[in-house]
């Protein structure tokens, strides 16, 4: 029993033309055709698409589908564990283009909309390799700072905290332009804090080291820190220690 080609592409989903490509690169040929040349099928080519339908969906391409359909000497062990092995390393390929894509879209809120200079900084951020990056950690912090260090936000990370402290960082580096000592500038400030003690409580000597060498960009750059302006660390410091003040003073008022 003959199945016409647009019967074959509605049971399947497979659409006409890609059966018809199938037939031209000798795939999946048709049973026979019609008087008029349209393509027909039996329940065995049904099942044929099915299995070649089953191996694409493995990350097989065509060319190496067509070896394993006609091919009686394929191993399959050896095969499945080679193409086991490349998805592997594709889904780590993947995933470093994820978090690539992720520090881009985060440095524009950082940079405001600046897709230059954000560019620019993450190309900056490849300059050392991450042996060396590590190797001047542990340079720098002990092996309880390291510890530390790993729960810092991350400019490709997806979890909550990353995305808060660059939202607020992007929020500090919209306000540059008004008085540190404003009420909206000062919110920011005391919300970063309330993240820091949430994060880092007790932790106030890795806390100092980090920030000294936050505001080096030398060893911002060292340590794979996403490069900050000069003018907006100075601003951030300036707000801090406005808060601080006033905190002290309010502090003293309530004694």
């Amino acid at each position: 029993m003959y199945i016409h080609i647009k019967d074959l592409a509605r049971k399947t989903g497979i659409t006409v033309r890609t059966l018809r490509y199938y037939d031209s690169i000798g795939l999946l040929n048709p049973a026979s055709k019609t008087d008029g040349g349209h393509r027909l099928y039996v329940q065995e080519d049904m099942r044929k698409l099915q299995q070649i339908q089953f191996f694409k969906s493995l990350g097989y391409s065509l060319k190496e589908i067509q070896d394993i359909l006609t091919d009686p000497k394929w191993n399959w062990e050896q095969g499945l564990r080679g193409q086991l092995a490349y998805i592997m390393e594709e889904q780590e390929r993947l995933r470093s283009m994820e978090s690539s894509l992720r520090e881009l879209i985060h440095s524009l809120i950082v940079e405001e909309g600046d897709q230059g200079e954000a560019v620019q900084k993450l190309i900056q951020l490849t300059k050392h390799s991450t042996v060396k990056r590590h190797s001047f950690r542990e340079g720098m912090f002990s092996s309880d700072e390291i510890e530390q260090w790993e729960k810092l936000p991350k400019m490709g990370g997806n979890d909550p905290d990353s995305l808060e402290w660059i939202a607020l960082i992007g929020k500090l580096q919209s306000y540059i332009e008004d008085p540190p000592d404003s009420e909206k500038v000062q919110n920011v400030i005391r919300r970063m804090l309330e993240k820091q003690k949430e994060q880092f409580k007790g932790e106030d000597a890795f806390l100092d080291k980090l920030w000294n060498a936050r505001k080096s960009a030398r060893s911002s750059e060292e340590l794979g820190l996403y490069p900050l302006e000069p003018e907006l660390l100075h601003y951030m410091e300036k707000a801090y220690h406005i808060f601080m003040v006033n905190e002290r003073g309010h502090s003293a008022d309530s004694k």
